[in-house]
This record gives C-alpha cells, structure tokens and sequence, in this order.
C-alpha cells in the first residue's frame, strides 16, 4: 500500500515537474519571438484537456504609457469575429429564419442583379465571387451601414458563385447587413444578447474608439524599422460584420469551451460551420463557415486569424488533441499564427505539420 502512494506522488512529481518546464518552454519561446519580430506585447491562452493551462500576458499593452498586457486586456479580432457572424447566422437557419442555399436577395431585395443568385452558403464560405474592399474604398470615410453597403455593391462578383474560393470582407460585411434585416437589430446586439452574455464573454463588444473601454491595448505597427501607431479608420469601419470586435483572452476561453461543449447550436449546426466547402466541379477547399480546416498526421485542427489596425490575433483548435492555443499581439507585422503553431508544437510535438 505505501510503495503504491509512494509510486503515484512520484508520478504527480514528474508530471508537476513536466508541466512547469513546458510552461518555461513556452515563456522562452514567446518572449523571443517578441524580440525577433519587435512586438510590444503578447496575451495567450492554452486550453488542455478542457482546462486553461497557460493564461499569461508579456510586454506592453500600451507603450506610451508602459501598461503591461495582462490576461484581461483587450486586443482587436480581426476577422477571428468572423466565426461569431457565421455563429448568429446558424443561430437564425435552426430557427427557420434564413436557408443556407437561399439567394440572398429573398432577404435583401434591392442588391444589383449580379448579386441576387448568390446564396447565403457561398457568403460564409468565401465562395460567392464577391472579393475584398476595392482599392479605391475610403477607409477614412465615415457612414452609415447602409451607405457603407451601397458603396460596396457597387462591385460585381470576379466568378461565378461556387467556382474558387476567394477571402471575401464584402461577403461578411454583407451577411452583417443580412442579420440587420432578418432580425432588425444591429448583429453586434444580436451577439450580444443571444451569444456574449449567456456565454458570459463580459468583454467581449462592437469596437468604438470614442467608448472608455478598461484594459484596451493600443495597436502598432512598424514603419521603415521604426514603432507607430496603428493607422486610423472611420468609426464607421469598425463596426461591420467582418471581425470589428474588441475580446480578449478570459473570453475566448470561455469561447472555447462554449464550442467543445456544443453549447448554443445543434451538433448539425456545428458539422456545416466545420465542413469544407464543396465547389461546383465537386473537389473541396479547407474552409467551413469563418473557420480554416486542416489535418496534421490525420487530427483536425479548425482554426483562424485575424488582422486589423496593428492587432494580429489567431485561434487554433487542435481538436483531436484536446488543445487549444489563443494568440493576440498588438504589431501589425507580428506572425501570430506561428507563435499559435510554435506553442502547441512545445506542449504537443505531434502538432507539428
């Protein structure tokens, strides 16, 4: 009996011991990433066998005013928001609200004509031929939602819907629009209502530089070697639909589990927003609905990125694995998605693509 309490201290002693290397590991690797790609700071969070195992902060939420970023600072999405648009879009098809394959114009009547056949599945997917923002868009041209709209049909779809696959901003902004109409509220009030609050995301909100948001880190970028501030945009800009969220590290952990627990949708909803989507010559791209997928030696990995304003943040859902890794940086050059990479690697070796 005492050798067997004796054998399982050992065990929790090696495993302890274990764990805290990794954690040094993980510091290490952080903290030169940082310096070999000058990031004022990083926020991340590790999720291992359903429970946060790192949840850590480095450097400088704000470096003018030398704020260390800690686990509740808040960092811009980027389009890691996109899951949550495509997240309220499901919500709304379980409710017989929208059809995937409907065309868009059943719900938005006066799109242009080459806009009408495209089908709310192809919005989500990247698939509709509708591009990103012209390279004549103002982005420091302030206005309404439907101004902002009505400058952006202004495009035609580059191919026919279902034919490539494409990264589309226009799409999502589009699907925003979408919500608006369905339901009659802004979609940043339908996440809100019906997915922040009951996940208890508390920080988790439309992005508003004239708002007093406690722990918002600033945004950089580099500019010929040297550190600037992150490049202004309307206000306007930074409410639509295609990753215009303020979140942070607590909450996309309670995000996480949210999705593991199949909380909020049916499990049907969640096999078509993590299936690749099907083109019309019948091969598939690795791309559900706001989540890339992949497969390392076999093992699912449903991820994102995002990048706006001198913020880079990435989730990757290693699923199989049972991990998770969390990235946000506040360089608009950071590589976030090898610091995700480089992480789970560390704690993971058969992570490694």
């Amino acid at each position: 009996m005492k050798k067997a309490l004796l054998l399982v201290l050992i065990q929790f002693a090696i495993a302890g011991e274990l764990c805290a290397q990794s954690v040094d590991q993980v510091d290490a690797f952080v903290r030169a990433s940082m310096e070999r790609e000058s990031i004022p700071g990083v926020s991340i969070a590790v999720i291992k066998d359903g429970k946060p195992f790192i949840v850590k902060g480095y450097g400088l939420a704000n470096v003018e005013h030398n704020v260390a970023v800690k686990p509740e600072t808040i960092f811009q999405s980027g389009s890691v928001g996109k899951q949550f648009t495509a997240f309220a879009v499901m919500m709304l098809v379980e409710e017989g609200k929208i059809g995937l394959d409907d065309p868009l114009s059943k719900y938005i009547a006066d799109v242009p004509n080459s806009w009408k056949p495209l089908t709310i599945r192809r919005l989500l997917t990247h698939t509709s031929g509708l591009g990103d923002y012209p390279t004549n868009f103002d982005l420091q041209k302030d206005g309404t939602e439907e101004i902002i709209f009505r400058e952006l049909q202004k495009m035609s779809p580059t191919f026919k819907q279902g034919e490539k696959w494409e990264y589309s901003n226009v799409a999502y902004v589009t699907l925003g629009v979408l919500i608006r109409k369905v339901t009659g509220r802004f979609y940043g009030d339908f996440l809100r209502e019906r997915v922040f609050q009951p996940l208890g995301m508390v920080s988790t909100r439309i992005i508003s530089e004239a708002d007093i948001v406690p722990n918002r880190a600033a945004g950089y970028r580099l500019l010929k070697g040297e550190l600037k501030n992150q490049e202004w945009v309307a206000p306007s800009l930074n409410t639509t639909a295609d990753g215009s969220l303020y979140t942070n590290a607590l909450d996309l952990i309670r995000w996480d589990e949210a999705l593991r627990a199949g909380r909020i949708l049916k499990k049907r909803s969640y096999d078509e927003i993590w299936s690749p989507v099907k083109l019309n010559n019948g091969s598939s791209h690795p791309y559900g609905f706001g989540w890339e997928l992949s497969n390392i030696n076999g093992k699912r990995l449903v991820e994102h990125g995002g990048s706006w304003q001198g913020f880079k943040t990435h989730i990757a859902r290693y699923v199989d694995h049972k991990l998770t890794v969390i990235v946000f940086a506040n360089l608009a050059q950071a590589n976030q998605d090898q610091i995700a990479h480089g992480i789970a690697q560390i704690l993971d070796p058969s992570t490694k693509q």
